[in-house]
This record gives C-alpha cells, sequence and structure tokens, in this order.
C-alpha cells in the first residue's frame, strides 16, 4: 500500500470518529441527548458521505502544510480553519444540489445558509492542528511502498 492511500483512508477514518465524539461530547455539554438516548451513553453520530470529504485532507492539506509552515501557529491553525470551513460549505452546498439535501443542516449558532457554523472556528482549528501534526508525522516516519 502507499503512503497516499494509506494517508487518505487514515484520515478519512480519523475525521468521521472525531466527529462522532464531537458529537457526543457537545450533546452532553449543551444537555441535547440523541434520539432518545440518555445523555451518558454519549452517543454520537457522522455521515457516511463525509468519508470521502476527510479523505480529501491529505490531497488538499498536504501540499498546504508545507507552503505555510514558516508562519507563525496560530496563523497556520486560522487558515487551516478557514479552508475546513470553505470545503464544507462547497461539500453541504453540492451534497444540496445533488441529494436535495445537506445531511448536517445547521440551524443554530452563528450559521451561514445551514451549511457551515463560524462559531465552531475554534474547534476546527484545534482540529487543524492535530492534522498538521499527523500529517508531518506520518509523511516523516511512515515507510511504505510508493506501488
Amino acid at each position: 500500500m502507499s503512503k497516499k492511500v494509506f494517508m487518505i483512508l487514515f484520515f478519512g477514518c480519523l475525521g468521521m470518529t472525531t466527529e462522532i465524539f464531537f458529537v457526543a461530547f457537545s450533546n452532553l455539554y449543551n444537555q441535547t441527548p440523541l434520539w432518545e438516548e440518555p445523555l451518558g451513553s454519549l452517543t454520537g453520530k457522522t455521515y457516511v458521505w463525509m468519508f470521502p470529504i476527510y479523505a480529501l485532507i491529505p490531497i488538499i492539506a498536504g501540499p498546504i502544510f508545507g507552503m505555510v509552515k514558516k508562519y507563525p501557529v496560530l496563523l497556520r491553525v486560522f487558515l487551516y480553519a478557514v479552508l475546513i470551513l470553505v470545503v464544507e460549505f462547497i461539500a453541504g452546498f453540492l451534497l444540496d444540489q445533488i441529494t436535495g439535501k445537506c445531511p448536517w443542516n445547521y440551524t443554530t449558532g452563528w450559521h451561514i445558509m445551514g451549511y457551515i457554523r463560524l462559531d465552531y472556528t475554534p474547534a476546527w482549528m484545534a482540529f487543524g492542528f492535530m492534522i498538521e501534526y499527523l500529517y508531518n508525522f506520518i509523511d516523516t516516519n511512515l515507510k511504505l511502498t510508493n506501488s
């Protein structure tokens, strides 16, 4: 397996897993149970549509990490959050056009057309920092064939 294929699979799975945890803990914090589950069950969710979106990380963000590595960390993570919001908006818009509904239709917080929530920017900054670290770690340390 090539390193690029591994990274696509890794970040697709990591993104979906992170999202499930984020939803579960956000619902616990906001005291809003998911479905009829008790809050203590920490029930989270994601959408299958998210796998290909998160799998784009090594394709889109990989080259960007090299271009912005000279910038201070706060600027880098802000840029990552903006990039994530742009991708989320485009993906939400396209899914809405293709399927007739955006699966994550936001109705609360500072949202734009239900596709993105601007108040999630700090969470996306933290996610971008984690992704940058993991991408660089895997790229530097993982030894896989290129075939």
